[in-house]
């Protein structure tokens, strides 16, 4: 059986688990009050630090789930989206609106990718 690893654990969750070649990510979050450009770019950047924490990058992630508190933001977020993405690796996505943690979070991303 495989190690369960767990990356920055708090008291409430844990930032990443790894088990058996694949890694969870928690949903990462931009800074409150930045525009969705700004929060989701600020996402991303969490993204890179975690999985790069775990040991495997962005050109592994296998599924995306993107959370808008407001879905006309959409084409917003695609820009910043798109221009991270690495082409050819693009990994299964859904995307949806939600009521997010407070009114200043306007964008949420979780991840689960595979180990290198």
């Amino acid at each position: 059986m495989s190690e369960i690893k767990r990356i920055g654990v708090g008291a409430r969750m844990s930032e990443a688990v790894a088990y058996n070649g694949i890694v969870w990510l928690a949903g990462q979050i931009g800074t409150p009050g930045g525009s969705v450009e700004q929060q989701t770019k600020d996402c991303l950047a969490e993204v890179d630090r975690v999985l790069a924490e775990a040991g495997t990058d962005k050109t592994r992630i296998l599924s995306v789930q993107i959370w808008l508190a407001d879905i006309s933001t959409f084409d917003q977020m695609n820009a910043v989206w798109d221009a991270w993405v690495p082409a050819g690796n693009t990994p299964a996505r859904a995307t949806g609106e939600a009521k997010l943690a407070g009114p200043e979070y306007l964008v949420e991303i979780i991840v689960t990718a595979a180990l290198n």
